[in-house]
């Protein structure tokens, strides 16, 4: 059975591009090939090109190991800060409802 294709926003697709392009920029500038940071993060050198190449269908954990032991920024925040982003972004959601239901839309039919 084929696989069913997707279709991803422009915006998802350039940002997949923009975090590949950054990572094979810091594997470069590190001096290491897609082999051994393949090798590093687990994975083989295929999935390592894709990644580089913005594949939106490359695991979203690989892509993140990549950029962290490259030494790419995530969310503008230095690796040591991630921990409290996480933190930070919990506590928000902590105040929010657990769950969202759909509003009701009273029509006005007084006219």
């Amino acid at each position: 059975m084929a696989k069913e294709s997707r279709t991803y926003l422009p915006a998802t697709l350039d940002a997949v591009k923009v975090l590949g392009a950054q990572v094979a920029v810091a594997r470069r500038g590190l001096g290491w090939t897609a082999a051994e940071l393949a090798q590093r993060i687990g994975v083989s050198a295929p999935v390592v090109s894709r990644l580089e190449n913005g594949h939106p269908t490359t695991q979203i954990g690989t892509v993140f190991e990549a950029a962290v032991i490259c030494g790419v920024p995530l969310f503008g925040t230095a690796p040591s800060e991630m921990g409290r982003l996480a933190s930070q972004e919990r506590a928000r959601l902590a105040l929010l409802p657990e769950r969202v239901r759909t509003k009701l839309v009273e029509l006005d039919d007084n006219f």
